[in-house]
């Protein structure tokens, strides 16, 4: 996977307190963390948020059968959101957050924007070699292989938006945005479909997904055939999320009172998700079609979880429960890179419908069965990433 293990300097978790007694959840210790990270310009806060995130994507994920899952772990038919819409984009949202604190202290450091724009570009092809190859086992299809993905979504939204960070402004970066969601808005409006007209908004008539269907073929999700949720038009609107959490890790670099900066974040975040319900009424929120209304208002919402986890933790500093999140945190494409992975396998193999079957179905309702599966896949990871982390290791991309 082309992947470096390197050792704890520089990560989310802070060393053993000597003489401590190693418990993983002890406060005082992550106390410690807690100002060890503050030393370094790295937010708790962030990590923690980003760790909710990535167990929530592997919990949706992975149920125990897609025949029984509770509506609020579904996405959306078409139109219109669930909790389950939010964390895709928030995941995104998250990757544009740390790139000016991240990129900020390596340009700090010394670092010429070349080099960092080469590491910038190689981390990105890597992602997308990695969502390729999530895509190809165990069958290595190539001829049907899915191009578009998740992890192909981020590393386009990461280079895009690392890049603009590097050589733009704040300003620059917030013109972009505009942009790019009132061009989308346009584009998916007002340019005709041939053989569907303008403004067509259904899973096959809609711009984006022509564009798919014309750029990649086969090549697209086969479970919609006719559009894909990743797609190349689609992730537009998807860099413009990205860049919102720029310019929301532009404003917690700036400093200031954490009272300002809980301020900040809320106001801005009720002002997103009002401004994408009212674009709502003339372009729908939309998942798959990552429409510019839902671009908006995912980047409200995740403002808004932003601004709990900084008050919490930052503001607060109510520490004692981060640990699983924050070691979730720092190996967010680790931890669904390989729980994606391993899921296909069991899938493949038909294990995982012989541990639903014999572990879960015969104890429970079919959907709490298949909500309880999900939580100890999930609950495996957690044990996992701790091991991980306890061998002072991390894998980067």
């Amino acid at each position: 996977m082309d992947q470096v293990v390197e050792g704890r300097r520089g990560s989310a978790v802070a060393p053993r307190r000597p003489g401590g007694s190693g418990g993983p959840f002890e406060a005082p210790h992550l106390q410690q963390q807690a100002s060890h990270l503050r030393q370094h310009t790295r937010l708790v806060s962030l990590d923690v948020f980003r760790g909710l995130t990535v167990a929530a994507m592997v919990l949706v994920n992975n149920p125990g059968t897609w025949r029984a899952v509770y509506p609020p772990l579904r996405h959306a038919e078409w139109h219109g959101w669930t909790p389950t819409d939010l964390i895709f984009p928030f995941f995104l949202f998250i990757v544009g957050v740390a790139i000016p604190l991240a990129l900020g202290r390596r340009l700090t450091a010394g670092q010429s924007r070349i080099d960092v724009a080469a590491k910038i570009v190689r981390r990105s092809v890597i992602i997308f070699g990695l969502g390729l190859l999530l895509h190809a086992v165990p069958d290595f299809d190539f001829a049907n292989l899915r191009i578009p993905g998740v992890l192909q979504r981020i590393a386009a939204c990461y280079l895009v938006a690392a890049l603009l960070f590097l050589w733009t402004g704040w300003r620059v970066q917030a013109a972009v945005i505009a942009v790019l969601l009132v061009g989308y808005w346009a584009a998916l409006t007002l340019v005709p479909v041939p053989g569907f007209g303008a403004g067509n908004l259904d899973p096959e008539g809609n711009l984006a997904a022509y564009l798919d269907r014309g750029v990649f073929g086969r090549h697209i999700w086969r479970a919609a055939r006719v559009y894909d949720p990743e797609g190349l038009l689609s992730t537009v609107p998807a860099i413009a999320t990205t860049l919102m959490g720029v310019l929301t890790g532009h404003w917690l670099k700036a400093g200031g009172s954490r009272k300002r900066v809980v301020h900040g974040l809320l106001a801005a975040g009720l002002a997103g998700i009002a401004l994408g319900e009212a674009w709502n009424a003339w372009f729908p929120i939309n998942k798959s079609l990552w429409t510019s209304s839902y671009a908006v208002f995912t980047a409200g919402a995740a403002l808004l979880g932003l601004a709990a986890c900084y008050w919490l933790i930052e503001a607060r500093g109510s520490v004692a429960w981060t640990r699983p999140f924050v070691v979730l945190g720092v190996n967010a494409l680790t931890l669904f890179f390989l729980s994606s992975l391993v899921a296909r396998l069991l899938i493949r193999t038909s294990l995982h419908p012989w541990l639903f079957d014999h572990l879960f179905a015969p104890w429970m309702g079919p959907v709490n069965a298949s909500l309880a599966y999900a939580i100890a896949y999930l609950a495996l990871w957690v044990v996992l990433m701790w091991l991980l982390d306890r061998s002072n290791l991390r894998l980067t991309v």
